[in-house]
């Protein structure tokens, strides 16, 4: 069983003590506090109907949480390929717009996630069934190029940072994936430098990402050693790329105290770090959230637990100045994604994220705010 501190387990009982309204009086946002350091704290949403329950703007409680802690957004869909490009010849960006306004009227940065997913299986199909012709290289930096530039043009006014690149590198082997397009580039090297190339061009003054889920778990070495192969191309080679995203999906293992886990993966963690950091790369906290498929049912174990794994995360994370943005992917148990991806096995939602499925705030929550609270000021 995965041990639990006395403190966490207080901390646990003390968020979950208190009902929302409350807490909402008691207790300063979590972008406030970042604000205080010169940070940023924020979370994906998406778009839905009116009052649908979804984790979108128009959701009447969730918005709340978003107004109430974030002070950036980024969409957990709607501006990828598959949401945006039906066909090779349109551009769907209505939901995407609506969620820019709100971000806007509301006073929140937005980030453009992402202008190239480099996984076949989320390409929309007709990119998979692209006939590039008989000068594939020049049709592959057009249709690539078409779609960055684009984006670009409409937004780079609008948002802070795109990622202009997510998850290039096989977390198995460490190696550059490929894909039809790649292909026709002659090379995933080849596209990514134009990929980077291109939004620089079109958005000069916009943060540049390579955005990647490297954890700091055991058997993600190869996946962070490719990582830091890829950026030190970019280096070598004059690619305009500013910043390493960390997704930072972090997850317990089933058998194993939280010390045990901490002590034998920080290690190997800051080295990782570094050796983004000494390349001149700043770093984001791009997806925040903990699984935990491995804990035990009970919610009050379950919190405490997930409290101690993050906050020694996050004091990791946080002890670097080059770390400004922290989002999580999602504000509330409801709608993580994790319910879907890595079900339970009793059937419970996960509670990975800083508000359960009641929208009160977890020992998660006191967690994220104390880490910036305790942070240096950037």
């Amino acid at each position: 069983m995965i041990e639990l501190t006395r403190r966490g387990l207080l901390g646990a009982g003390a968020a979950l003590a208190l009902p929302c309204p409350a807490f909402a009086q008691a207790v300063e946002g979590l972008n406030a506090v970042a604000k205080t350091k010169g940070m940023r704290f924020g979370s994906c949403f998406s778009w839905s109907p009116p009052g649908a329950d979804r984790g979108s703007f128009a959701n009447p409680r969730y918005a709340e949480l978003l107004k109430r802690d974030c002070g950036i957004l980024v969409p957990e869909n709607e501006f990828k390929w598959q949401a945006i490009r039906p066909d090779a010849k349109t551009f769907n960006l209505d939901h995407f717009s609506d969620m820019l306004d709100y971000a806007e009227a509301n006073g929140m940065a937005m980030r453009g996630h992402t202008l190239l997913w480099h996984k076949t299986q989320y390409f929309p199909k007709w990119l998979n069934d692209h006939d590039f012709g008989a000068t594939p290289a020049k049709e592959a930096e057009r249709i690539l190029g078409t779609h960055i530039r684009t984006l670009c043009k409409l937004y780079a006014n609008r948002v802070t940072s795109f990622d202009v690149v997510n998850e290039t590198v096989e977390e198995g082997t460490g190696a550059l994936r490929t894909s039809s397009l790649s292909r026709a580039f002659g090379g995933t090297e080849a596209m990514l430098d134009f990929a980077y190339h291109t939004a620089r061009e079109h958005a000069p003054g916009v943060e540049l990402v390579y955005n990647d889920y490297m954890s700091w778990e055991p058997g993600n070495e190869g996946h962070r050693t490719g990582v830091l192969k890829l950026l030190e191309g970019f280096r070598k080679r004059g690619i305009p790329c500013d910043t390493l995203g960390v997704q930072s999906h972090i997850g317990l293992t089933e058998g194993a105290t939280v010390g045990a886990l901490v002590s034998r993966q920080e290690k190997p963690w800051r080295s990782f770090l570094d050796g983004a950091v000494q390349m001149g790369y700043k770093l984001a906290i791009t997806e925040f959230d903990v699984n935990d498929k491995a804990l035990p049912t009970d919610a009050k174990i379950r919190d405490g637990i997930i409290a101690n794994y993050a906050a020694a995360y996050l004091e990791i994370l946080f002890s670097y100045p080059q770390l400004r943005d922290v989002l999580a992917w999602g504000m509330c148990d409801r709608f993580t994604w994790l319910n879907g991806f890595t079900p339970r096995r009793d059937g419970t939602r996960q509670r990975a994220t800083p508000y359960d499925a009641e929208y009160r705030p977890k020992a998660l929550h006191g967690v994220i705010r104390d880490a910036f609270a305790g942070a240096a000021a950037r």
